[in-house]
C-alpha cells in the first residue's frame, strides 16, 4: 500500500526525503543513467514504491527536452491506409514498439508537393523526437529535410540515392525484395512456365524497381511487353494485368509484385476465362493473410514479415538516437537491417 505524503501527490523531494538522498541522486535513478550505486539505486526504488511516485513527464520534457512522440510520415494518400492491409501490418508493428517505450506516434502524410512545407514545419519545430519515414520516392525531399534538421530518422525501406550526411548515416529496414523476387520467378520456371509476366509496383520507389530486378535477374532475355507497371492498388493490379493480357495472350504466368494487386490480377484473369493456376499462374509479394488466404484460389506468395519490420524501425530510432547499444555485446546500432523473405505455396502456382 503507497504512502500519501500530507494527502498531496508524491513528489521529487518526498521521495528524496524518504531514501535521504538527493533530489539529484533520485532523477538520476529514475532516468537509469548508470552513476549510482547498487544499494543507493534500491532505496531510491523502494521509497518511489512506497510512495506511488510518479514522474511529472511534463517536467521532465522541460529538462531533457525530449517530446516523447515519433512522426511516422507516409507519403501515401490517407485512404491508403484504410484499404491496403501492409500499411495497417506496418504501423501495427510501430506502435507496438513506441508504447513499450512510453512514445506516442504522430501520424503525418504526404498526399501532394504543398505537404511538404507544412509537414517541414512540424518537424523542425521540436514536437517530435525523431521521425519513422516510409514510402518514399526517388528525388523526395524528406531525406534532406531531416537531414539539415538533424533529426534522428529511420527509413522504411532503402532510400534512392543513399541516405549519409554529415557523416551520420540514417538507418533502413528493408526486405530482401530483390531475393524475394527471384525466389518467386524461379519458382514459376520450375512449374514449366515459360511466358512469365510481372507486375511491377510504382517504379520511383526502390522496393518496385528491386523486385523489378529479381525478375529480371531470372528472366535476362525478358521481353520489355512482359513488363506492366501497376501502383500497389488493387485496381493498379487489375489495369496491369488486362494489359498485358492484351499484349501477350499466350501469357502463362505471372509475378505481381504485391499481394493487393495480386488479388486485382486475379480478379481480371477470372473475368478473361483463364483458370489459375491451370492457364496461368500467379505468385503475389507480402504474404498479407487477409488477401492471400481469400483469394480464389488461395495466393502464392513472397513472406515478408511487415509488422517486425515496424518494431525494427521504432527500435533502431530509439537505439540511434540515444546511443543505445543494438545488442548485448555493445556494437553500435546497424545503419541498414535487410530481413529475409521466403516463398509461401498456395493454390495459384
Amino acid at each position: 500500500m503507497t504512502e500519501r505524503p500530507n494527502g498531496h501527490r508524491p513528489t521529487l523531494e518526498d521521495v528524496a526525503r524518504r531514501a535521504g538522498v538527493s533530489k539529484s541522486t533520485v532523477s538520476r535513478v529514475i532516468n537509469g543513467e548508470p552513476k549510482v550505486r547498487a544499494a543507493v539505486a534500491d532505496r531510491v526504488r523502494q521509497a518511489v514504491a512506497a510512495l506511488g511516485y510518479v514522474p511529472n513527464q511534463a517536467a521532465r520534457s522541460l529538462v531533457t527536452r525530449r517530446s516523447n512522440a515519433v512522426a511516422v510520415v507516409v507519403t501515401e494518400p490517407q485512404n491508403r491506409l484504410f484499404v491496403d492491409p501492409y500499411f495497417d501490418c506496418h504501423l501495427r508493428g510501430i506502435r507496438q514498439e513506441l508504447v513499450r517505450r512510453g512514445a506516442q506516434p504522430v501520424l503525418l502524410f504526404i498526399e501532394d508537393p504543398d505537404d511538404y512545407p507544412r509537414v517541414g514545419t512540424f518537424l523542425g519545430g521540436g514536437h517530435v523526437d525523431g521521425a519513422l519515414l516510409f514510402s518514399l520516392r526517388t528525388d523526395d525531399p524528406l531525406p534532406a529535410m531531416v537531414a539539415h534538421m538533424d533529426l534522428p530518422a529511420v527509413f522504411g525501406g532503402r532510400p534512392a540515392g543513399g541516405s549519409g550526411h554529415r557523416g551520420r548515416g540514417y538507418a533502413s529496414v528493408d526486405a530482401d525484395n530483390r531475393g524475394g523476387a527471384r525466389e518467386a520467378v524461379r519458382h514459376l520456371v520450375s512449374l514449366g512456365r515459360r511466358r512469365i509476366g510481372t507486375i511491377t509496383g510504382p517504379l520511383d520507389q526502390t522496393s518496385a524497381a528491386d523486385r523489378l530486378d529479381g525478375y529480371r535477374d531470372v528472366l535476362l532475355d525478358a521481353p520489355a511487353e512482359l513488363v506492366a507497371e501497376g501502383d500497389f492498388t488493387l485496381r493498379g493490379g487489375a489495369d496491369a494485368m488486362a494489359a498485358l493480357l492484351d499484349r501477350c495472350p499466350d501469357l502463362d504466368a505471372v509475378f505481381v509484385a504485391s499481394d493487393l494487386m495480386a488479388s486485382g490480377a486475379l480478379r481480371v484473369l477470372r473475368e478473361r476465362g483463364r483458370r489459375v493456376p491451370e492457364d496461368v499462374a500467379v505468385v503475389g509479394f507480402d504474404d498479407l493473410v487477409a488477401i492471400a488466404e481469400a483469394t480464389e484460389p488461395p495466393l502464392t506468395t513472397v513472406r515478408q514479415d511487415i509488422e517486425d519490420m515496424g518494431r525494427l524501425m521504432a527500435r533502431l530510432l530509439f537505439e540511434r538516437a540515444s546511443d543505445e547499444p543494438a545488442s548485448r555485446d555493445g556494437r553500435p546500432a546497424p545503419s541498414s537491417v535487410v530481413t529475409p523473405t521466403r516463398l509461401v505455396v498456395r493454390a495459384s502456382a
